[in-house]
Formats: C-alpha cells, sequence, structure tokens
C-alpha cells in the first residue's frame, strides 16, 4: 500500500517556500526594471553618436547582460537570505561562468559586426576586403577560445571531472603528449588562420582561381576556405593549402585587370587593318577603362598566325564581358572584311586525284 505524503513533513514549509518566491520574484523584477532603464539610457547615447559601433555592441550585449542582471539580482539575494542561498550556491557555480562566457561571446559578436558596419561604408574596395578578412578570423578564434573557457570552468565545478583532471596532473608528461598529438590538427588550423589574418594572401571578396577553378572568396575560417565560382558551385578548400600552395588572386591589389584575347587566323591575313578596327571598337567600348589596349603576333608558324588582343577594365567583371564583346565582334568583322584570313583545313586535291589515278 502505497504512504502518503504529508506537507508536514516536507523540507520546506508553505511559509518558507512562498518566502522563497517572493524573493526570487522581487530580485528579477528589480534586476529587469535596471537592466531596462540602463538600456534605455544606452540606447539614447548610442542613437546620439554619429558611430554605428556603439548601437550594434548595444544591441549585442542587451539579451545576455538582461539574464546577467537577474543571475547577479539572485546571488544578491541569496547573500542576505539565507532561504535562498542554500540552494542557490550550488546552481551558481555553473551558471556564472556560462553567464560570463556568453556576455563576452556578445561582447566581441557585437564589436565584429559594429566594426564590419563601419568598414561597409570604406570607399576603397581592396582595403575594405582586408579589414572585413581580419575581423572576421580574428573575432572567429576570440569566440571560439571563449567556448573552450567557459566549457571547461563549468566541467571543473563537476566533481568527477574535477577527479579526472587531478589523476591527468599526476602523470602530467603522457597527459601532455597525448593532448598534444589529439590538438595538433587544431592547433594547426588555429596557427593558420592568424596566419592568413595578418599576412593576408586572400581576403574575402578576392577573386582567386585554385584547381583551375576561378571564383569569388565567400568565407575564410581556420580550417577551410569557401570559394563560389561563376556557376555558383562553391569550392571547400584547407586553409594550408592557401599558405602551403600558389594560387591565383587576380584582386590582390585592386580590381583593375589587363586581360587578352587570342586569335589563331591564316598567315595570309592582313595585320594592320585588323589592328585598327580593334583599337576603334575597344575606345568606343563603355567598359574600357583607358589603360592598356594592344595587338601583338605573339606566334608565327606556316600554317597560322597568333595574334593576342590585350585589353584592361576597371573590374574583373567588366573585363570578362569585355573581352567577350571583342571576341564576338573580331570574328564577326573577320568574317566580313577577311574571310580568307580565318583559318580552314585545306586538301591537295590535284595530287591526291593523279594519285588515285596512278594506282588505278
Amino acid at each position: 500500500m502505497l504512504e502518503r505524503y504529508d506537507p508536514r513533513n516536507w523540507p520546506i514549509s508553505y511559509d518558507g517556500l512562498i518566502h522563497t518566491l517572493i524573493v526570487l520574484g522581487g530580485a528579477v523584477v528589480v534586476a529587469l526594471i535596471a537592466h531596462w532603464i540602463i538600456f534605455a539610457i544606452l540606447r539614447r547615447l548610442a542613437r546620439a553618436s554619429e558611430s554605428t559601433l556603439d548601437d550594434v555592441v548595444v544591441e549585442a550585449v542587451r539579451r545576455p547582460l538582461r539574464w546577467a542582471a537577474i543571475a547577479f539580482a539572485i546571488t544578491a539575494a541569496a547573500e542576505n537570505d539565507a532561504l535562498v542561498g542554500r540552494g542557490w550556491d550550488l546552481f551558481a557555480k555553473f551558471l556564472t561562468p556560462a553567464v560570463i562566457g556568453w556576455v563576452t561571446y556578445a561582447v566581441v559578436r557585437g564589436l565584429a559586426r559594429g566594426y564590419e558596419a563601419q568598414i561597409g561604408e570604406a570607399d576603397d574596395p581592396v582595403a575594405q576586403r582586408g579589414r572585413l578578412t581580419r575581423i572576421a578570423i580574428l573575432s572567429r578564434t576570440v569566440k571560439v577560445g571563449i567556448i573552450i573557457i567557459t566549457v571547461s570552468l563549468i566541467m571543473l565545478n563537476i566533481p568527477g571531472v574535477r577527479d579526472v583532471g587531478t589523476t591527468m596532473l599526476a602523470s602530467a608528461g603522457l597527459a601532455a603528449l597525448a593532448v598534444g598529438a589529439a590538438a595538433q590538427p587544431a592547433l594547426k588550423s588555429l596557427i593558420a588562420g592568424l596566419q592568413m589574418a595578418t599576412t593576408q594572401p586572400l581576403r574575402i571578396g578576392d577573386l582567386v582561381k585554385v584547381d583551375d577553378q576561378a571564383g569569388r572568396v565567400e568565407e575564410i575560417r581556420m580550417s577551410f576556405v569557401t570559394v563560389r565560382t561563376w556557376d555558383e558551385r562553391v569550392l571547400v578548400v584547407p586553409t594550408m593549402r592557401f599558405l602551403d600552395e600558389s594560387f591565383e588572386n587576380w584582386s590582390r591589389v585592386d580590381e583593375k585587370l589587363t586581360g587578352p584575347v587570342m586569335l589563331n587566323l591564316d598567315p595570309i591575313a592582313d595585320i594592320e587593318p585588323i589592328r585598327a578596327e580593334f583599337e576603334r571598337y575597344v575606345q568606343a567600348h563603355p567598359l574600357w577603362d583607358g589603360r592598356n589596349l594592344q595587338l601583338l603576333m605573339t606566334e608565327a608558324h606556316p600554317e597560322s598566325v597568333e595574334l593576342r588582343l590585350s585589353m584592361s577594365a576597371e573590374t574583373i567583371g567588366d573585363l570578362w564581358t569585355l573581352r567577350c564583346a571583342v571576341r564576338e565582334h573580331m570574328l564577326g568583322w573577320l568574317k566580313t572584311n577577311q574571310p580568307e584570313a580565318l583559318i580552314r583545313h585545306r586538301l591537295e586535291v590535284e595530287a591526291a586525284n593523279a594519285r588515285a589515278a596512278d594506282g588505278g
């Protein structure tokens, strides 16, 4: 037969429970009111300033600081009330590092977003990409460090984990070797990411060519870099590869580039009219930036000659469009004005007929 619980035998009386709820509720209400007042003042001050950094930081830390204020108010109540402090002390050991880590993480994220918003207003696209890359890598590194430290502090408050740590310290040599071997890939990626942030062989938004694929750098992480190609595929490349191997960065200094269009023509082609038409067309094209314009014969073979038509544009996208337009126009112009310059496969018909007659 089941034994009935007598409320009089409970470890906490009704009066004690009501007292605890009143104290906790009052502490939470006071914390929320104080949080609302403080952030109303901070928002007004942020709106009054010209910079957008403080607006982003205030908004980023608003939510975690609300919970931090509640935890602080309950801790203050627990210090002055033994009944509340009896259960709060154990819970606070885990909550305190978690709240501090959350607030620190939010501050770093807010600073990163604020600086990114300020950089978005810059005029120099190259400097903008460099700063965005540095902020992204460094902020991600700091956030990973905050998470690791916070989790470690929480775990150390668990008696079993603390005992394991003490046992491992007794055999520090073996533990160091094991941890070093296990953490080698992570440390290697961390060092590669920091090196990428300081040396910046590539930046977010750069146009690079890797594995014979050209695309824009979308994201730079500690362990990999994502590159989106023109057909919207995403290449995932290990970060260490950009440090250990060579690759092409088409926008390292700026977006201005010179690109060629190659024409293979018959040796009978008259070059001067082709050069004149090429220069006329490019000079009238709105995408040409006026820097480079040249036609050179780069190869001459018995069966063909190779012409390199080089031109320049302000951006890589404009250069690609200009090259396609020049290629299409020059082939059309050759078909109309110099059809004999286009290469054809010729057969020695008379010699072939003579050989066929002799064989017959």
